[in-house]
C-alpha cells in the first residue's frame, strides 16, 4: 500500500471513529431508567433548549434529563475515555511495552487515597469546580506521581523499568492503608468502594467545564510529540540520532499526562483498560505514527466509555453498574491475550 493511500486509509479510520462516537452518544442520551424517543432528541438539538415553540411537545422531564442529567455525563465519558486512550497510546510508546495503560505511575491508587481521604474525613471545600473528594484525588494522583517519578529519576535520566516497578509498589502500599481506612471507617465502605469502581453518576456541567480545557491543553501538547514519539518507538539511540531529546521527551510526556489523569480520575474514579485496549488496536489497524493514532486513541477512547457507561447504566433495570466494572469485563480477557502473546519477550 502506497503513502498516500495508507494516509487516505488513516483519516477515513479517524473520521470513522469521530462519527461513530457521535452517533454512539446521541443513542446514549436515549438510555437509561427513563427511555428518551430518539425524536426528541434530535429536535432537541436542531432546535435548542430555549426554542418553547419548536420543543413544546417534549416532556419537561425529558428536558431537565437531557440537559442536566445524561448531556453533562456522556460529555464527561467523551473527554475522560479520550483522555485516557490517548495517555494510554503516550505510554505505550515511551515504555516501549503495549501492557502499559494509564495507571503504571501509581495514579489510580493515589487518586482512590486522596478520595478515600475526602470521604472519611467529610470536609466541605471547592476548587475550580471539584468538591471534597475530586479535589483530594487530583491532589493524591499528582503527588503520587511525583513520589514515583523521583524514585526513578537517576541524575538527569529516567529509568522507565524503575518507573514501572515504584509504581506498582505505590499500588500495593496505597492500596493497603486504603483497605485498612476502609476497615476502620465500615459505615463509609460502600462510598468508597463506588468511587474506586469509577462512575459519572455525579456528572455536572461544573466538572465538565472544568477538565474541557486542561484535556484540550493537554491533547495540544502530546500531538505536538507525535514526531519524538515515533522516534522513539524505532529505539532510542536512533531517536538520539535523528535530534531528538529523549530524556526531555519522556519528562514532558510523563508529565503532561500525568496532569491530563489526574483531572480524569479525579471526576471518575478509577476507570481501567480503557487506556490498554483502544491504543493497542488501532496501533494493529493503522500503525505506529502517533500523528494519527493519538487523534484514533482519542476518539477511540470516547466512543468505548460512552458505549460501556450506557451498557452500565442501561443493564439491570433500576440499578445503576459502576462502568469500571463494565470495562474490566472487556479489559480482563483482552489484557491476559496480551500477557500470553507477549510472554516470551518478558523472561
Amino acid at each position: 500500500m502506497g503513502y498516500s493511500n495508507r494516509r487516505r486509509k488513516n483519516r477515513i479510520v479517524v473520521l470513522v471513529l469521530f462519527f461513530l462516537t457521535i452517533v454512539t452518544g446521541l443513542f446514549a442520551i436515549t438510555q437509561g431508567s427513563v427511555k428518551i424517543p430518539i425524536g426528541d432528541v434530535f429536535r432537541v438539538f436542531v432546535h435548542g433548549f430555549r426554542d418553547t415553540s419548536e420543543i413544546s411537545g417534549i416532556k419537561g422531564s425529558h428536558l431537565f434529563i437531557i440537559e442536566n442529567i445524561r448531556l453533562p455525563r456522556i460529555l464527561m465519558s467523551f473527554v475522560v475515555g479520550g483522555v485516557l486512550s490517548i495517555v494510554g497510546a503516550s505510554f505505550q510508546a515511551i515504555f516501549k511495552n503495549p501492557m502499559a495503560d494509564p495507571f503504571v505511575m501509581g495514579v489510580s491508587s493515589g487518586a482512590a487515597f486522596g478520595a478515600t481521604m475526602g470521604i472519611v474525613m467529610g470536609i466541605s471545600t471547592n476548587l475550580l469546580g471539584l468538591g471534597t473528594i475530586s479535589t483530594l484525588a487530583f491532589f493524591g494522583a499528582l503527588s503520587t506521581v511525583l513520589i514515583v517519578y523521583s524514585l526513578a529519576r537517576v541524575g538527569t535520566k529516567i529509568s522507565t523499568t524503575s518507573i514501572l516497578l515504584a509504581g506498582i509498589v505505590m499500588n500495593s502500599l496505597l492500596t493497603s492503608i486504603i483497605s485498612l481506612v476502609m476497615i476502620l471507617n465500615q459505615e463509609d465502605i460502600a462510598k468508597i468502594v463506588t468511587w474506586t469502581m469509577g462512575s459519572f453518576n455525579a456528572a455536572s456541567w461544573d466538572q465538565v467545564h472544568m477538565i474541557l480545557l486542561p484535556s484540550l491543553i493537554g491533547f495540544v501538547l502530546l500531538m505536538i510529540k507525535a514526531r519524538d514519539l515515533n522516534a522513539i518507538v524505532m529505539g532510542e539511540e536512533d531517536a538520539q540520532n535523528m535530534g531528538v531529546n529523549v530524556e526531555m521527551t519522556k519528562k514532558l510526556v510523563l508529565m503532561y499526562a500525568s496532569f491530563l489523569i489526574a483531572f480524569s480520575v479525579s471526576v471518575s474514579g478509577i476507570i481501567g483498560f480503557v487506556g490498554l485496549i483502544i491504543p493497542h488496536l488501532l496501533r494493529l489497524l493503522l500503525g505506529s505514527d502517533h500523528r494519527v493514532l493519538l487523534p484514533a486513541s482519542f476518539f477511540g477512547g470516547a466512543f468505548f466509555l460512552i458505549a460501556c457507561d450506557t451498557i452500565a447504566r442501561s443493564l439491570v433495570p433500576n440499578m445503576e453498574i459502576p462502568v469500571g466494572i463494565v470495562t474490566a469485563v472487556f479489559g480482563g480477557p483482552f489484557f491476559l491475550y496480551l500477557l500470553n502473546k507477549n510472554k516470551k519477550s518478558l523472561i
